[in-house]
């Protein structure tokens, strides 16, 4: 039997989750893909008064939690969501400044009963480096920061990675970058306190 390799090709191998269905033990039938050993669902009464939080064991056993809007722990548990989900928000953005626009957009859309951002395929990490575009729109535009936070709310997130590649914007964009790069990091040390004390001029 001869095996069939393709020279200068690199094979890309998918491996295929094994998914285990359970019967629950109230009846229903549950899936289970790879190591998965517990899957939680959260389902919202029609009148947004009742959540009810179901925990499914891959042994067959389902335990719930219901809770409505006026019981006493439900302002905890909305607080802890709130806490996660804006958390969640600035997660792997290692700019203060994407940081706090991130926040910004994010407490806008929730305010105007906006769950999420759509989201385009590769576009997990499109607040990174939006606050040096932010930046650079100013400065070539001659615009407010005002002005052009409003410009870029209205922007989905293809439409700011694009930008960032304009001809334009681009060489401005990587000088603000290396400006950046280059600040020293304040880290609390008087370095000329230290010289003056080994009596340096």
């Amino acid at each position: 039997m001869t095996e069939h390799v393709e020279v200068g090709t690199a094979a890309k191998v998918k491996t295929v989750r094994e998914v285990k269905t359970v019967v629950m033990s109230d009846g229903r039938e549950v899936e289970f893909a790879g190591k998965r050993r517990l899957l939680k669902t959260a389902a919202i009464s029609e009148d947004n008064f009742d959540v009810t939080i179901t925990l499914d064991f891959v042994n067959g056993e389902t335990r719930q939690l219901s809770l409505a809007a006026n019981k006493p722990l439900f302002a905890k548990f909305a607080a802890h969501g709130m806490l996660q989900k804006l958390g969640d928000e600035v997660a792997g953005l290692d700019d203060v400044e994407d940081m706090v626009i991130a926040e910004e957009e994010l407490i806008a859309r929730l305010e105007g009963g906006e769950w999420g951002a759509e989201r385009a395929r590769g576009e997990s990490n499109a607040m990174a480096g939006l606050s040096v575009l932010a930046k650079a729109l100013v400065q070539v535009s001659g615009k407010t920061a005002e002005a052009v936070k409003s410009f870029l709310k209205s922007k989905t997130n293809t439409e700011k990675l694009a930008l960032r590649d304009n001809p334009t914007l681009k060489p401005v964009i990587a000088e603000l970058e290396s400006k950046k790069k280059q600040k020293p990091k304040d880290n609390g040390v008087n370095t000329e306190d230290l010289l003056s004390e080994l009596g340096a001029e």
